[in-house]
């Protein structure tokens, strides 16, 4: 039964993620921690795992194929993958390095903020 509803969240993750691009930070992790209970470092690093995989490589294909992105956007989203790649080292070694409770409500904080600008965006 676990594995069906992790299933199920991977499928509305990469649905959310080919509408909105959004989905390991917004989705994943907080059904991980609510759902599922997982600490909050374990499902931040379970995220991670999923999005090792290319999750995105149907849906970048679709708006490819659609006319919505060009080679300059696909080279743009390398680089900022270059950037991701020191980026998630720093904060993975921060994130091991904090208090389980300081970690989850510092991502609360985080959704917090992000929801508030969306809001009023």
């Amino acid at each position: 039964m676990q594995s069906a509803l992790m299933l199920l969240l991977g499928v509305l993750a990469g649905v959310l993620s080919g509408v909105f691009g959004i989905g390991g930070g917004l989705l994943i992790v907080p059904a991980l921690v609510i759902l599922f209970g997982f600490a909050q470092q374990t499902a931040s690093a379970t995220s991670l795992v999923a999005l090792l995989f290319p999750v995105g490589a149907l849906a970048v294909w679709t708006y490819w194929q659609e006319g919505k992105i060009s080679m300059a956007h696909v080279i743009a989203g390398c680089v900022i993958a270059c950037g991701m790649l020191l980026g998630g080292l720093i904060g993975a070694r921060i994130g091991v390095s904090l208090d389980p409770v300081v970690a989850r409500r510092s991502f609360a904080i985080f959704l917090a903020i992000v929801a508030v600008k969306v809001w009023f965006s």
